[in-house]
């Protein structure tokens, strides 16, 4: 699918996907084959990129576990709208049918920005992959840990609740809190993929809900120790006297 993707982007000036001809921007049966016909070699070297990569970061990996070093790899909650996930999966989020988000994320005005934060993700449509048992939330979280040794999710705090902004929004003032899918997420992957060496971001405005999902799965929570000088309303919690023993401290964000 990304091999695809990333030949269609170019083929098309690098432009989004909701750009291109509709049978491409619908994915019709027909013109993915025609496709995949027509640009087969550009397909294969966008593959073999991918295998080059894969295979030289598995030998960095196995070099660094020989001298005992973990690797840290971030994934976000969300994904690009201009990407193949939304193509291929659409279905899983918020879309109107010409491919444009209906409602799109970011977080509220807080202490860091008086209108909030605009990140113009679409929202998933987490009754679609509850159905399907997260199923590609758990893909996605395999991939990671393939690559990582542990995965640390940033925005955690959207699987408690996210902030829903409609898409014609210029701005995050106007907007909602929208429940994620809080533990249930969580338990269908560790029931695919066992136990999960996860640490939660936890930054923002965290709510005692939040702490609760995180402290129920286990996860061990962010501290930032730039954050204990200054004028930052919660300084306090980010002095070392104050660090909860299951978290991560880092010097920055």
């Amino acid at each position: 699918d990304y091999a695809l993707f990333a030949t269609l982007k170019k083929k098309h000036g690098g432009g989004p996907w909701t750009k291109w001809p509709e049978p491409l921007r619908g994915r019709q049966p027909a013109a993915l084959s025609a496709a995949r016909k027509e640009h087969a070699t550009e397909i294969k070297y966008s593959k073999i990129l991918q295998f080059l990569f894969f295979h030289q970061w598995s030998l960095l990996r196995r070099e660094a576990k020989k001298r005992g070093i973990s690797i840290i790899g971030d994934i976000p909650i969300f994904v690009a709208h201009d990407s193949a996930d939304v193509w291929c999966r659409p279905e899983l989020f918020f879309m109107e049918k010409d491919g444009q988000p209906t409602v799109i994320a970011g977080v509220p005005p807080d202490y860091f920005s008086q209108t909030g934060q605009r990140w113009g993700n679409p929202l998933y449509r987490w009754d679609i992959h509850e159905k399907e048992g997260f199923a590609w939330w758990n893909a996605r979280l395999q991939s990671s840990l393939k690559l990582y040794d542990i995965v640390r999710i940033d925005h955690f705090r959207g699987f408690e609740a996210n902030w829903e902004i409609p898409a014609q929004e210029k701005t995050a003032t106007r907007g909602r809190w929208v429940p994620g899918p809080g533990k249930k997420l969580f338990d269908a992957a560790h029931q695919t993929l066992g136990d999960l060496p996860i640490l939660a971001e936890d930054l923002g405005v965290i709510t005692p809900e939040v702490d609760a999902l995180r402290d129920s799965l286990g996860f061990p929570g962010m501290r930032i120790l730039q954050f204990a000088f200054g004028d930052d309303p919660k300084a306090d919690t980010f002095r070392p006297e104050s660090y909860p023993s299951n978290c991560a401290v880092y010097t920055g964000t």
